[in-house]
């Protein structure tokens, strides 16, 4: 007999193109949005596809109508918040595991800078 460990379906964040596809939808390029914001270029806009940049992300998300989670669920909490992201999202990570008592012997290390 055999047992399945369904997972739950994880909501993934919109692809670039779809994006920009929702931002043209309404008429409105990411160039843009720069310009509304005092923005010499779009390309940080730009970068906001691929790395966390909430102000940028919030910019985006206002220009489509949602909320940034929405756009972007994997870099935000459940109540909406901002993930801490790079080594202070480590340590975040580190100690929810110590308090949840999860923790394995590769993440102990994380434990000492928290």
């Amino acid at each position: 007999m055999t047992t399945s460990n369904a997972k739950k379906p994880v909501a993934q964040d919109w692809h670039p193109a779809d994006i920009k596809a929702a931002l043209h939808k309404r008429g409105i390029t990411l160039a843009g949005i720069a310009q509304a914001y005092g923005m010499n270029s779009s390309s940080s806009l730009s970068s906001t596809f691929t790395r966390s940049y909430p102000l940028n992300e919030k910019r985006i998300a206002d220009a489509i109508g949602v909320h940034p989670m929405v756009i972007w669920p994997s870099r935000y909490n459940k109540d909406g918040s901002v993930k801490p992201r790079g080594f202070r999202g480590l340590q975040f990570n580190a100690t929810e595991m110590a308090r949840n008592s999860k923790t394995t012997a590769a993440d102990s290390r994380f434990l000492k800078a928290a």
